[in-house]
């Protein structure tokens, strides 16, 4: 547990301590997030806090972490280096969504390679095919979900904070040591992005963040259970995300607008606003929906396969109920 908490300790305090000058270089190098129509700010505010999270993480690992689990985590760190240089290009000269898309499918399949894949279907295209959707979905849809001041980041603290408490209790140390590390990283961060932001992340930390976190739940194991309770622990505890991007698509499909390129207010945390909420208050309901989320997944982990499919089922039916309410809310029309 010690080497646990210097992961996490050095994490914090490296993103503590650098912000302050990556957000002077982001202001120099124009690295600003400008207001529009489809944004919540009012002023610009510098958006490379991501290489903050990025060189926090990496750090932390190296200097504190175990060199045999170092060793393995490199295709995972290559993979996640790749994703967050395309959010550093794309926050400062922009990309076209389908090269974004080449490049995580490209990260995602060096995570493949290198071992780190599903592998509970019964034919290896299968395992490749849920391999790839898994990473590049997650990995975009906490970018999606990077739409509210400590959005983004709250989210990934939650989650990395279950995935450290199930893979600690499972003595998976190799998830626990990426977990400590992401988790004090996205911390130290939050300190400077909760409302009123004085900083964003930007793509290149919620590209990365994503990127590990679909790791993370891909390397996290529970042989003593069946595999659809191992594959449903991890959707679960990213519920969250999976379903802002699931009401997104379907949202702008609905509309008749492309999901890729028709970025607007319509969201969950921008509906909720639009229900009475204050953006503060529509951050702390989201939180709140990850620790439940996570709580259910750490009962999934002793749950029998009857308990599993049941709240399986439960959880897809109050989904689909939040979904057909959500989508209720008149959205506020682009300018």
């Amino acid at each position: 547990m010690t080497q646990y908490m210097l992961i996490f300790a050095s994490a914090l305090l490296i993103v503590l301590g650098i912000i302050p000058f990556v957000r002077k270089a982001a202001i120099r190098w124009g690295f600003m997030d400008l207001p529009s129509a489809r944004k919540v700010h009012t002023h610009p505010v510098p958006r490379l806090g991501g290489v903050a999270i990025y060189l926090g993480c990496i750090i932390a690992l190296v200097a504190f972490g175990h060199q045999f689990y170092v060793a393995q985590v490199v295709s995972m760190l290559v993979g996640a280096t790749l994703v967050s240089f395309l959010g550093v290009w794309d926050d400062r000269h922009g990309l076209r969504p389908l090269f974004k898309l080449a490049g995580q499918t490209l990260a995602a399949g060096i995570l493949y390679l290198s071992g780190v894949q599903v592998g509970f279907l019964h034919h290896p295209v299968l395992n490749i095919a849920a391999t790839l959707l898994w990473v590049v979905g997650i990995t975009n849809a906490m970018n999606l979900l990077d739409n509210m001041d400590g959005l983004s980041g709250g989210v990934a603290t939650v989650a990395c904070i279950f995935f450290f408490l199930l893979a600690v209790m499972s003595g998976q140390y190799l998830v626990a040591s990426l977990a400590a590390a992401l988790l004090g990283a996205c911390v130290g961060f939050l300190y400077y992005n909760l409302n009123p932001a004085s900083i964003f992340m930007g793509d290149s930390g919620s590209l990365f963040i994503g990127f590990m976190l679909a790791a993370l739940g891909i390397k996290l194991r529970f042989p003593d259970n069946v595999a659809f309770v191992t594959w449903m622990i991890p959707v679960v505890v990213l519920g969250l995300p999976i379903f802002d991007t699931t009401l997104v698509v379907i949202s702008r499909l609905r509309r008749g607008l492309n999901p890729l390129t028709s970025p607007g207010k319509d969201h969950v945390s921008h509906r909720l606003v639009l229900m009475g909420a204050s953006q503060r208050e529509a951050v702390l309901i989201l939180y709140l929906v990850c620790c439940a989320l996570g709580v259910i997944a750490m009962f999934l982990t002793q749950a029998s396969i009857i308990e599993g499919y049941f709240i399986g089922v439960l959880l897809v039916v109050v989904a689909g109920y939040a979904l057909w309410r959500l989508e209720q809310v008149k959205i506020e029309p682009k300018e």
